[in-house]
């Protein structure tokens, strides 16, 4: 069954948007060449402490790191050490907190320096992926909608989806139902009502959609080695258009 929020639940899951949302935004504000994923993740930690919320990735299922960062071909589930990020590379930060029992999660690639016109290209198509497959998130509409526009934005586009991987309904719990494939059919699925509280995230591949896990049972790479894009918003069904939950305050454009 997928949860429905209402009235006071709704409002808790916009302040943990919002939270993670901040947090996000600063975060990507930071990657540079020559800053380690590590003092990123640390950032993360202090930037939590200070909004007086906690991440929702660490310990989970032990996972090490508060945020996960993901660098080139690496998909998602990175963990953040001594590695230095390198002038061309594009990195991966997936924030998730959990603020008052409940939990925003949301994600972004970003580029450390000029990067080439392909990988731009692979950045500016999945977030492309990721706005258009909110306007479909509303009431009345199923499911599949929202993944077919996804996988229909990457193919046309010459890139491939990860299916290993997927989205998810978010609330109290990390993962609720239902699971959300970045890849589907038109007019399948569960229809969507107001109220469903939702973290679409779609992870592109430049390259072929095969990945595999590191040997540190966390990090998911593409097998081909070529770069990997991640955006994800939570965001609340409505009767209307979807409400963003973790838009940030602040834009990134300076």
């Amino acid at each position: 069954m997928i949860p429905i929020k209402k009235g006071q639940e709704i409002d808790k899951m916009r302040r943990a948007g919002q939270a993670a949302a901040d947090i996000l935004h600063e975060l990507a504000g930071m990657i540079a060449p020559g800053v380690t994923t590590g003092e990123v993740d640390r950032t993360a930690s202090q930037l939590m402490s200070a909004a007086g919320v906690r991440s929702a990735f660490l310990g989970f299922r032990g996972f090490p790191g508060h945020i996960c960062i993901s660098v080139n071909e690496e998909v998602v589930h990175g963990i953040g050490g001594p590695r230095k990020i390198l002038y061309g590379d594009v990195v991966s930060i997936d924030v998730g907190i959990v603020k008052d029992g409940w939990i925003g999660d949301n994600a972004i690639t970003v580029p450390a320096g000029v990067i080439s016109p392909e990988t731009e290209k692979l950045l500016s198509v999945t977030e492309q992926a990721l706005n258009g497959a909110i306007q479909f998130a509303r009431a009345g509409n199923r499911l599949g909608e929202v993944s077919s526009f996804v996988e229909e934005t990457a193919v046309k586009n010459g890139f491939s989806i990860v299916r290993e991987f997927v989205g998810h309904g978010v609330g109290r719990q990390m993962h609720e139902e239902p699971q959300i494939p970045n890849y589907g059919k038109r007019n399948s699925g569960p229809v969507l009502k107001a109220g469903m509280t939702l973290a679409i995230e779609p992870m592109i591949n430049m390259g072929k959609p095969n990945v595999r896990v590191l040997s540190d049972k966390w990090t998911v790479v593409a097998t081909d080695g070529l770069p990997s894009a991640h955006f994800e918003h939570t965001i609340l069904v409505t009767d209307g258009e979807a409400e963003v939950l973790t838009w940030p305050r602040k834009t990134l454009l300076k």
